[in-house]
């Protein structure tokens, strides 16, 4: 049987945010935020083992104190100027058979559930390509001129929003991450072989933290969770 192993990506600055310190450091309900991230994924019993690709230099990642999410969280410091550099690094560092399954998660996702990770393995159990978790564009979408004005509406109809984790075989997303490294997520890279990658269905919730409003809605979510 396949095993299921999860990868992290959390070599960047989080520029966007605009905070003192990369955004997955800041705290969130008393833990920094990948904290939780990982909490989720290490709890979930399918997956085995979960690796956090940090960058080189990264001295945030020592001043707290990880040992309560278990012995499947392992570190290794060969994050890359990109994305997908750093999974592809961490792909390299992973003891992964070809057709074992590989998850992808943001950093910055914090509230990713239980249910989610569920669906997504149970969905793509035998899927021939693998998949996303995804949710339907619900808001009407605006294309901008260069002057900030509405040039045209788009029809959203069949439009879906990415989230992750993004789960594909290793040897394939192996391969697609080293033929097609200009990509912003995993699928684009698979999708760039021919091939078309799932969507299942996830939730708005799965939110990815951005900007500072963002850490307040996850904020929001987590608790009412408990």
């Amino acid at each position: 049987m396949p095993r299921h192993y999860a990868i992290v990506p959390a070599a960047g600055s989080g520029a966007r945010f605009g905070a003192e310190k990369p955004k997955q450091y800041l705290d969130l309900l008393g833990r920094p935020l990948i904290f939780h991230t990982l909490a989720a994924l290490t709890a979930h019993p399918a997956i085995e083992r979960v690796w956090v690709v940090l960058a080189p230099d990264d001295p945030w990642w020592p001043r707290h104190d990880w040992s309560e999410l278990g012995p499947k969280l392992e570190t290794v410091r060969c994050g890359g100027a990109t994305r997908a550099e750093s999974v592809g690094n961490g792909l390299k560092a992973a003891l992964a058979a070809d057709d074992d399954w590989i998850l992808v998660h943001d950093a910055a996702r914090p509230c990713l559930s239980r249910q989610m990770l569920d669906a997504l393995c149970d969905e793509l159990a035998d899927d021939p390509v693998g998949g996303i978790l995804a949710v339907p564009v619900a808001d009407t979408l605006k294309r901008a001129d260069d002057q900030q004005r509405v040039a045209a509406t788009e029809p959203r109809d069949g439009l879906w929003q990415a989230q992750t984790p993004q789960m594909f075989r290793y040897g394939r997303l192996v391969e697609a991450l080293a033929k097609h490294n200009a990509v912003t997520d995993e699928a684009g890279a698979i999708e760039a072989l021919g091939l078309k990658p799932k969507l299942v269905r996830g939730d708005s919730t799965n939110l990815k933290v951005t900007f500072p409003a963002d850490l307040a809605l996850a904020a929001m979510i987590l608790r009412g969770r408990k």
